[in-house]
């Protein structure tokens, strides 16, 4: 069994990205600004986006971080959303999820500009990636793309088995493990809350990737010996064992899984590290005008 290691992977990454950050402003180059909004005081998110900071931080991006109260209006998020969208210093932009309740989500992601969506969530990137045209893919499925890279695991010819069909996650991810690319040239099938005798498609997988958002669900009676497993999830769970007063779990039940696998990345340290570095991604090529010229 190979432990995918996202986080020394990520670092990897990061130091690339440092380095042609430093050779663009030896060049006298724009240097990349991302920023981000965050609307409340979500304990996740705002362990998210202060990580998406500090990578800034370290490879020499340029970055924003508007704070907003829980209670702003919907204008006055749209109206901020317009304003970095008019502002030619800013590269790229995320608006932290999930937002209040009374804010449409939908409202916000349209209102995005697609040469400004670095998370990959606006429908013209949506469409963009669906028919194989260069175009900003959703961070968490780019950083599982990267991560297939970096340890070379083949994936053409595959049976792909995706556990859940979020926008942000499984089904990006089911059309780009299904596209002639590499990685790519999967047979997928996308499983979700709907599906009947899901262990049936998932112990069949030779690779298997668990979005679902339900801690340790994945059990090892579900996975083929020898499979790749990926595991999405995280979830945090009461620990008054932890100073944190709390620990982490993905959606595969690690120590009960681990052994039959051929890969298998680890919560924490497998997807997560890899989703903020994707973001980098993204805001580099957004800098350096590849995807929308």
């Amino acid at each position: 069994m190979v432990l995918l290691d996202g986080k020394k992977t990520a670092e990897e990454i990061k130091n690339a990205i440092r380095q042609e950050v430093e050779d663009i402003k030896n060049r006298g180059g724009k240097i990349p600004h991302l920023a981000a909004i965050l609307v409340g005081n979500d304990g996740a998110s705002e362990t998210y986006v202060a990580g998406k900071v500090k990578a800034c931080e370290y490879v020499g991006f340029r970055s924003t971080l508007l704070k907003m109260t829980a209670d702003i209006s919907e204008p006055q998020l749209l109206e901020q959303i317009q304003k970095w969208n008019e502002d030619p210093d800013i590269d790229g932009f995320i608006v932290q999820m999930p937002l209040p309740a009374h804010i449409d989500e939908r409202k916000v992601t349209l209102a995005i500009r697609p040469e400004k969506d670095v998370d990959g969530f606006h429908p013209m990137n949506v469409g963009r990636m669906t028919l194989g045209l260069p175009a900003y893919v959703p961070a968490t499925p780019f950083g599982i793309l990267q991560l297939i890279k970096k340890y070379g695991i083949q994936t053409a010819g595959r049976h792909c088995v995706i556990v859940g069909r979020s926008n942000i996650v499984g089904t990006p991810l089911s059309i780009l493990l299904s596209r002639n690319a590499e990685p790519g040239n999967c047979t997928v099938t996308l499983c979700h809350s709907r599906t009947k005798d899901l262990a049936y498609y998932t112990s069949r997988a030779d690779i298997l990737i668990a979005a679902l958002g339900k801690p340790e669900f994945i059990t090892a009676s579900m996975v083929k010996e020898g499979a790749v497993v990926i595991d999405v999830g995280i979830t945090r769970i009461a620990d008054s064992s932890k100073k944190s007063g709390f620990t982490l779990k993905g959606d595969v039940k690690f120590n009960e899984v681990a052994h039959r696998c051929s890969y298998i990345t680890p919560v924490p340290g497998g997807v997560g590290p890899m989703t903020v570095i994707a973001l980098l991604m993204n805001t580099l090529h957004a800098c350096k005008k590849e995807i929308y010229s």
